[in-house]
């Protein structure tokens, strides 16, 4: 998906529509974030009701992390580096474990991982990211192309996941 960092889309406005279907649905959701930092969860959080859903969020920023926390596997980290369609759907499988409440998995896992930049890193370009998305059974990862700096790329990340994941829950 290649794409600026605002295309006009209120992330609070999806955030607000999620809870709400989620709620009505009663599921329950786990994050792991990497270049987005929080920001992901912070964006669900900030809609009142949210913890009603919200099993809550894990920052993998460091590469270990993904792999000790979450359980990525360390032979795709090895591979492909913390940048990678893999490296996002298995994040996205694994918080959904990592935050089971009473044993049970949430039943949404939803991650980024990329580089916001200003560098590249690993070979990746600033603005390169992949939302990972898991439901039940079904896991995917979704591709992005940002433009802008630091904080835009970091931010439009939020705004794609937030769709992403509204238009699946659809």
């Amino acid at each position: 998906m290649n794409v600026g960092a605002d295309d006009g889309a209120r992330p609070d406005d999806a955030a607000t529509r999620i809870i709400a279907a989620l709620t009505t649905s009663h599921s329950s959701i786990a994050i792991a974030e990497s270049l987005t930092g929080g920001l992901l969860t912070a964006a669900l959080v900030a809609v009142p009701g949210a913890s009603v859903v919200l099993r809550g969020g894990v920052v993998a920023y460091d590469t270990a992390i993904k792999h000790t926390l979450l359980g990525v596997d360390a032979e795709v980290l090895s591979a492909h580096g913390p940048v990678h369609p893999d490296v996002a759907m298995q994040m996205a499988v694994g918080v959904r474990t990592t935050l089971a409440v009473g044993g049970e998995p949430a039943l949404i896992g939803l991650s980024t991982t990329g580089v916001a930049g200003p560098e590249s890193h690993d070979g990746h370009e600033p603005g390169t990211a992949f939302v990972g998305l898991a439901i039940g059974g079904e896991v995917r990862s979704f591709p992005l192309r940002l433009s802008g700096d630091r904080n835009a790329v970091r931010a439009g990340v939020v705004q794609h996941a937030l769709a992403i994941l509204e238009e699946s829950l659809g």
